[in-house]
């Protein structure tokens, strides 16, 4: 009885000597600071721009504290970081799961979805710098569009809304230019009709629309689709002209000159209108 005791006695003590060498389970608190912390690390390399650097780090806060919202953040952030990278394609990818897995983090969603347009609009700014860039495919820029005008519809009062309508304005500153363009390519093979009807397309779907009050874009870049209207009014004329519309063409210069007075084509309409 008393070796069963002291035997007894031997393993509880084993056990109690064990216990105490083992860590305190972690707290909340401790999940969460640590997490912060793991966070905070992969942002530091983040900010220096450290974009390749930052990507295991957010990878692993995404891991390892998977229940707290900077593993949230850290997945919007890897996904900022292939945008700086211009590795597009991923980021656009990226940006679109984030919105699918978290419907209900609206700031963030919010946020995403600015950067699925403008990852869109990345992908076609550089082609169209290019030569004949009109004639390229419009895929990558009609995407744009539509995510703008989606974004700027469901968040009228953004904070991100005035970048976003410096970036509509842009897109459909290019749209236009692609209606003109093939509106040309008809009018130098006498197709008048198809390039009269490409003209007053550009004017009614592209020029003439309002997402964007007066005074919300950014004031970055001089052109938009209203400094075009002149071009493509001009334009409509001179094809009014080879359809012996006089009076219809009449109508298109004059609307120059009285409504774009600080036009650079005022002048050419003028000639038109022989005044």
């Amino acid at each position: 009885m008393v070796r069963r005791s002291m035997t007894l006695l031997a393993v509880l003590a084993v056990v109690a000597s064990a216990c105490e060498a083992e860590p305190p389970p972690k707290t909340g608190l401790t999940y969460t600071a640590n997490a912060e912390r793991a966070y905070e690390a992969a942002m530091k390399e983040f900010n220096a721009h450290n974009w390749a650097e930052s990507q295991p780090l957010f990878t692993e806060v995404k891991r390892k504290f998977s229940y707290t919202k900077q593993a949230r953040l850290a997945e919007l952030r890897y996904a900022d970081a292939d945008f700086e990278q211009e590795k597009f394609a991923e980021a656009l990818r990226e940006y679109k799961q984030f919105i699918h897995d978290h419907r209900s983090d609206a700031e963030n969603v919010e946020y995403a979805r600015e950067r699925v347009a403008e990852t869109n609009y990345k992908q076609i700014s550089d082609s169209f710098l290019l030569p004949s860039a009109d004639e390229r495919d419009q895929g990558a820029i009609q995407d744009a569009y539509t995510d703008l005008l989606a974004f700027l519809k469901d968040y009228p009062k953004s904070k991100q809304t005035p970048h976003a309508c410096s970036l509509l304005e842009d897109v459909i500153a290019r749209l236009v230019r692609h209606e003109l363009y093939v509106a040309r390519f008809y009018l130098a093979r006498d197709n008048f009709e198809a390039a009269i009807s490409r003209v007053q397309y550009a004017m009614r779907h592209y020029a003439g629309n309002e997402a964007c009050p007066p005074g919300r874009a950014d004031e970055t870049k001089p052109e938009n689709a209203f400094g075009l209207v002149p071009d493509a009014l001009l334009l409509l004329g001179e094809t009014y002209l080879r359809m012996h519309r006089p009076d219809d063409a009449r109508t298109a210069f004059e609307t120059i000159v009285t409504r774009y007075p600080q036009s650079e084509l005022v002048v050419q309409a003028k000639k038109y209108l022989g005044s």
